[in-house]
């Protein structure tokens, strides 16, 4: 790996979107979870665990998308241009959950708050699939012409190997949101969401499993990444001990080492993703000579160079922010006429 400055960016565009997976992916999973309880008093307190936090951990997808169309402004114009529907459906979902989250409460109809539920629940589970579908077309690779031009159709991007990734993100998100609860709540909705843990690990590790083995086979530029990085193995096994581990923390009632261990099994994913495609940032199949990296997508050296200062300047208010946030509101979720 040649350490320049599009490596670093490529560095920080990851490190930023894996922000966004680690701290959204658990209340996407907790919004996905959420039907699963039965009472108005549970559901309110799943609410509440992710409400000083939802709309922060979305910033990180925002600076992330910023970061890429500085560094990569090749790749997010053809990115964006690609992926046009299943990006606009993903918004669509993302935007559809936060009023849900807001309108719930505005009445205590059943009937209100039941319509309110669903969509949450629907607008969570479609976005962590969209994300998986999106990650999946990227590993994959998308048909781009000479001029970087997609020449597909949106039925392109609901290959089998797609709709199973997106299907194994909904399943990651769901583990992560139970350990979240696990880590948020007391009482009875604690003891279920305890159940949740073990239940969605393995859901997980099932679908994990089968997507590692559909890339070996499947995508050329996985194997081939993997035979001569070894340490993408390596990558790949502790990522599988460190969620193996979470029933451990939650048994021994150590929930704020079982979260961490999460969000630590979604970065080593993350890191995994990043490895295998580097230096590629979106694939060209079957045409690769079309493949957009991190040299023919990137801005010019003084614009590179120009944003990493700025970078040495905002991501440390970002972190600064999300770890305020998170000290101020930790401690169990409790109801009180201002909540949710």
């Amino acid at each position: 790996m040649t350490y320049d400055l599009n490596t670093l960016w490529f560095i920080l565009v990851g490190i930023l979107f894996t922000g966004y997976v680690v701290l959204d992916g658990f209340d996407l999973g907790v919004g996905t979870l959420h039907l699963f309880t039965k009472t108005d008093t549970d559901r309110r307190l799943m609410l509440n665990a992710i409400g000083p936090v939802w709309d922060g951990n979305e910033v990180w997808l925002v600076t992330g998308g910023g970061a890429l169309f500085g560094a990569f402004p090749h790749v997010y114009a053809t990115a964006f241009s690609a992926f046009y529907m299943p990006f606009m459906l993903l918004l669509v979902s993302l935007i559809f959950r936060a009023v849900a989250i807001e309108f719930r409460s505005k009445s205590p109809s059943p009937r209100w708050r039941q319509f309110w539920d669903i969509s949450f629940a629907a607008g969570s589970t479609l976005s962590a699939f969209l994300i998986g579908v999106a990650v999946a077309n990227i590993v994959w690779g998308i048909p781009l012409d000479k001029d970087f031009e997609y020449t597909g159709d949106f039925c392109y991007f609901l290959s089998p190997y797609a709709l199973w990734v997106g299907l194994t993100t909904v399943a990651l998100f769901m583990m992560h949101g139970a350990i979240y609860i696990v880590l948020k709540t007391e009482g009875a909705l604690q003891a279920q969401a305890r159940k949740w843990v073990g239940r969605c690990m393995v859901f997980f590790l099932f679908t994990y499993l089968v997507f590692n083995v559909l890339s070996v086979v499947l995508v050329p530029h996985v194997a081939y990444a993997m035979e001569t990085r070894p340490h993408i193995i390596g990558i790949m096994l502790l990522d599988v001990l460190v969620v193996a581990s979470l029933p451990y923390w939650v048994k021994k009632q150590k929930e704020a080492c079982a979260f961490i261990a999460s969000c630590l099994a979604i970065a080593l994913l993350m890191l995994l993703f990043g490895t295998t495609m580097y230096p590629k940032m979106l694939v060209s199949y079957p045409g690769v000579a079309n493949t957009l990296d991190i040299y023919n997508s990137a801005s010019t050296p003084k614009t590179l160079g120009i944003m990493a200062l700025m970078a040495a300047i905002g991501v440390p208010l970002v972190l600064t922010y999300t770890v305020c946030i998170y000290w101020v509101f930790r401690g169990k979720v409790a109801l009180t006429k201002e909540s949710y």
